[in-house]
């Protein structure tokens, strides 16, 4: 890990103020890739959303949790840690998408997220739809291996395909990412599922494959601890990614996103599920599906930007004991 002295530092607002300047995310310098030698945690924006079924809009979503990251202080209080001090982190920028074309868009982002990982970088993103995730996968599981996961959603992303044989909506990637054997369906922990489904088997084919699925009903009949010790024991030592799906957060505190489902968690149990995962063996995560132009005001995009630096602060205590 490079010299603490050297670690990039988010403009302090007591200096800067939180309106001023350019937006970047946590108000962290944001370098080329060019640059990121000695990088431990690299923040990329996706503004992409073509795999989005009916409500677009996500693709906006960095650029809004960018400016609303603004609101993140250095310092976390719960887990006594300032990510800035143990890691050296820094903006990216956005990947490159292509908004016309699925596959070649899909196919570009491997290649930028290669580019990331092949450098020892940790890549937190934020999306874009949820098949962004899928690229990110891919990249790390050529470095990594097959990866469990831990993801928190309001639905399981296990489709097949859509209309008329679409394999590639965000409704598919972990389907898709199991069956090209980039992800452990056996260290895949589901969390906060619910709503309604197109048949009664739809969960089927994730179970057959091993999936560990725990809907919000089981979650909250058991207990947000029990649910996040079994999440913690099913991905075990081995090297682990996490996505956040906003829509897992009730609408009452996350309206801006494409799928919004009643009953969902609210930000603090949210919160508190991520901290929970403190010390599991993170490469990677990321928080997609904030859609601004259904919330205008904000506040998504916000909850959106709070869990980023919940999931910014695991990374770089992961990073600062031996990079990822």
């Amino acid at each position: 890990m490079p010299n603490q002295k050297s670690h990039h530092q988010p403009l302090s607002s007591d200096i800067v103020p939180r309106y001023a300047g350019i937006a970047t995310f946590m108000r962290l310098p944001q370098i080329v890739l060019d640059a990121i030698k000695d990088l431990d945690i690299g923040i990329v924006g996706i503004p992409w959303d073509s795999g989005t079924t009916n409500r677009p809009g996500a693709r906006h979503g960095p650029r809004q949790v960018r400016d609303l990251s603004a609101l993140m202080r250095r310092y976390h209080p719960e887990l006594d840690i300032s990510p800035y001090e143990i890691a050296n982190c820094a903006d990216l920028g956005d990947a490159p998408v292509n908004p016309l074309e699925i596959v070649p868009a899909l196919d570009a982002l491997t290649d930028h997220y290669r580019t990331i990982t092949r450098h020892g970088v940790a890549p937190l993103s934020v999306g874009g739809d949820h098949l962004v995730t899928l690229p990110v996968l891919r990249a790390l599981a050529e470095r990594h291996g097959p990866l469990g996961m831990i993801q928190f959603d309001a639905h399981s992303d296990l489709w097949d395909v859509y209309f008329n044989g679409s394999k590639y909506a965000h409704g598919t990637p972990f389907r898709r990412a199991i069956e090209e054997g980039i992800l452990d369906p056996h260290r895949l922990v589901q969390i906060g599922l619910r709503g309604g489904l197109y048949s009664s088997d739809d969960n089927a084919w994730g179970v057959e494959q091993g999936v560990h699925q725990f809907p919000i009903n089981t979650v909250f009949e058991c207990g947000i601890e029990a649910v996040m010790a079994d999440a913690r024991r099913i991905v075990g030592a081995g090297k682990t990614y996490v996505t956040f799906d906003i829509d897992c957060l009730d609408p009452a505190f996350a309206p801006g996103t494409g799928t919004p489902e009643v009953g969902g968690f609210t930000t603090y149990q949210a919160q508190k599920m991520l901290r929970s995962l403190r010390g599991l063996n993170l490469i990677g995560a990321d928080v997609v599906e904030v859609s601004p132009p259904f919330d205008p005001g904000g506040s998504t995009a916000l909850a959106g930007a709070t869990m980023l630096f919940e999931l910014l602060c695991l990374l770089a205590e992961r990073c600062s004991k031996g990079k990822a």
